[in-house]
């Protein structure tokens, strides 16, 4: 850890989704510090892409108090687990109906490391088929909406697509493709 030495470490606060500790630790110079870690498990991040077009979902962020538009994104539950690729597929499907023919990794971020750990996987989906959503009890109130790509970067610019992982996905996209 580059010098920094952890000299203790406590659990402030758990439930199923996810697990808040405190570190208390030493800097390279000695002087100590403190640290709150949120641990959340990894997800994984879909772009749907069809036809110069994406599938977006939006639904009700608690956190923030608003409806927000978003790629379909989530990680596995409590006692699951499989592949980042898997999971896209499982996501993408659930939240969707969509079902890919190809599911393409773009690379690996973190969502917010000034608190947490969690990371996540960018997929690009192609090749898709439509069916119906398998949404879970937490994601009855999402709905889904098909734009073109031109829509969603005006969306984009103009501040009302908000969801940090869905705007970088769409920039490591960009420099992608």
């Amino acid at each position: 850890m580059s010098g920094f030495r952890t000299t203790s470490t406590r659990i402030a606060y758990e439930n199923p989704w996810m697990r808040v500790r405190e570190d208390e630790f030493v800097r390279p110079d000695g002087s100590p510090g403190l640290y709150g870690v949120v641990e959340k498990a990894d997800f994984a991040l879909v772009i749907p892409l069809e036809d110069h077009a994406v599938h977006l979902v939006e639904q009700y962020r608690y956190t923030v108090g608003e409806r927000q538009w978003e790629f379909p994104q989530g990680s596995w539950p409590s006692g699951a687990s499989g592949s980042s690729e898997a999971l896209a597929h499982t996501e993408l499907e659930e939240e969707t109906g969509l079902r890919a023919a190809s599911m393409d990794h773009l690379g690996h971020l973190y969502s917010a490391y000034g608190h947490s750990a969690q990371g996540f996987d960018v997929f690009v989906a192609t090749g898709l088929d439509a069916g119906e959503p398998r949404r879970e009890a937490t994601e009855q109130d999402m709905r889904s909406a098909r734009l073109s790509v031109d829509e969603l970067e005006d969306r984009l610019r103009a501040g009302t697509i908000k969801d940090g992982p869905t705007v970088a996905a769409w920039g490591l996209y960009r420099l992608a493709s």
